[in-house]
């Protein structure tokens, strides 16, 4: 099996517990060097696991790693800095699996965002100021589209006035959005649809879910990261 795991933000007790656990078993480790502790990889991988730094690798190199493990059944870990879905240029790998039909999973981490938070000991949401937070990035060598993705809290049970809203301010009625109900519980449930079919779909499921909307969610597109390309260069991989 593969693993896509989140590393967390740099302490290593901040993995978590199903992302430890999967190290210590790991036959495999592709590690971002640039970013993650290697006092976790130390702390955590079997002696006798095979590591990777993929901070010197190019997609290609890191999709056979991944391929090899599959193939030899070794329990591959790909250890991405804090969790895999926030600028983790993991989508590219995942779409790639999922056209050869080789199962992986994912494990969240910890993000750098909370970390923040906790040490300034706050909290980014302040009843009647602030109940939005924008998470971006300032273009540099690689463009920052226009394009979001939203995650609505604390709004499943108006699901449909969600929807309506988001149309209102310039998302398309076909926009893939889905409801994620109790995530990572037992009895998780996943409705997909768009921001028009999403409150009928999910009719009944009136709160402990987050409801999300973008582009992010189409599986059909398939973009690549720029880290990983054997053509662009950083002070890692020449």
């Amino acid at each position: 099996m593969i693993y896509f795991i989140g590393a967390g933000p740099g302490a290593k007790d901040l993995i978590t517990v199903r992302g430890a656990n999967i190290l210590r078993d790991a036959g495999m480790i592709i590690y971002a060097g640039s970013l993650v502790n290697p006092e976790l990889v130390a702390e955590y991988a079997n002696p006798e696991c095979e590591l990777h730094d993929s901070s010197k690798l190019t997609l290609e190199e890191i999709l056979v790693l991944l391929v090899h493990g599959h193939e030899e059944n070794i329990i591959t870990v790909r250890l991405h800095s804090g969790d895999p879905a926030l600028y983790g240029a993991v989508r590219e790998q995942m779409n790639y699996l999922r056209e050869k039909n080789i199962p992986f999973e994912v494990v969240p981490g910890v993000s750098s965002l909370f970390a923040a938070s906790a040490a300034l000991k706050t909290e980014y949401m302040i009843p009647g100021l602030v109940q939005t937070l924008i998470i971006s990035r300032i273009e540099g060598r690689t463009p920052a589209p226009d394009n979001a993705s939203t995650a609505l809290f604390l709004s499943a049970g108006m699901t449909e006035r969600a929807c309506s809203e988001l149309i209102e301010r310039g998302y398309s009625p076909d926009t893939p959005a889905v409801i994620v109900y109790h995530a990572s519980w037992p009895d998780e449930k996943i409705i997909h649809g768009t921001l028009e079919t999403l409150p009928e779909l999910s009719k009944g499921i009136t709160k402990t879910a987050l409801i999300l909307a973008g582009e992010f969610l189409n599986e059909n597109i398939n973009t690549h990261s720029r880290l990983y390309d054997k053509n662009f260069s950083h002070e890692y991989r020449k």
